[in-house]
């Protein structure tokens, strides 16, 4: 099958929300900054782990210096937690498997630190062949920049007409628009259908097998 995936992390193939919100309010709680509930958290994702400590303290007035301090702090008590309450998605092992079975090749690219993204992986989809597995790196773009999924796109040896991008918020879509992919928003995430069609989904799921139906007829 000449086509091929690329999947958002958090919020696509597992749901990682409450593990994050606990670390931001440990974090937050240490330096006696106010908490945020868990369903906050939604919006605040999604950008990477600065931008999270950053909008976690949007109305605290920190300075950078602080902030810093935070995202450092954060990332370790994050990676105390990173298996605490995280789970992967209900139809998204048959959904790889299947993927498996066709031999389309498959990636995952995330704006989570890679040492993060990689943990994951390793976790919860050994199991699985992936052509790449990329985190959010120092000095290269996050999405919505293309530049990683455009170099995946290189290993795929496909046009990015024939690949899928797959995921669950604004920057997920505007990733696949910006590399000229096929944009498929998912609503089993942290937004909803509104935020995604405004940013250009070509198609909107509710389960992983409406991902397989895609894929087969598209």
């Amino acid at each position: 099958m000449n086509k091929a995936v690329i999947f958002d992390l958090d919020g696509t193939l597992i749901d990682s929300l409450e593990d994050l919100a606990n670390s931001v309010n440990e974090t937050l709680t240490e330096f006696n900054l106010p908490l945020h509930t868990v369903d906050e958290y939604k919006y605040f994702i999604g950008n990477g782990a600065k931008v999270l400590i950053q909008r976690a303290c949007e109305n605290c007035n920190v300075n950078d210096e602080l902030l810093d301090t935070l995202h450092k702090r954060f990332e370790i008590i994050y990676k105390d937690k990173i298996n605490s309450k995280t789970k992967v998605y209900k139809g998204i092992y048959e959904l790889l498997s299947k993927l498996e079975e066709v031999n389309l090749q498959k990636a995952i690219l995330s704006n989570k630190p890679h040492t993060f993204t990689v943990d994951y992986a390793n976790k919860f989809f050994k199991d699985f062949t992936f052509v790449n597995i990329f985190g959010q790196k120092d000095n290269i773009p996050k999405k919505p920049d293309p530049q990683v999924a455009l170099n995946i796109l290189e290993e795929f040896k496909l046009e990015a007409k024939d690949v899928y991008f797959i995921g669950d918020t604004k920057v997920d879509m505007q990733t696949a628009k910006n590399a000229g992919m096929i944009a498929i928003g998912v609503l089993w995430g942290f937004r909803d259908e509104k935020e995604l069609r405004e940013n250009g989904a070509d198609y909107i799921v509710s389960t992983p097998d409406e991902i397989w139906e895609l894929i087969k007829t598209t």
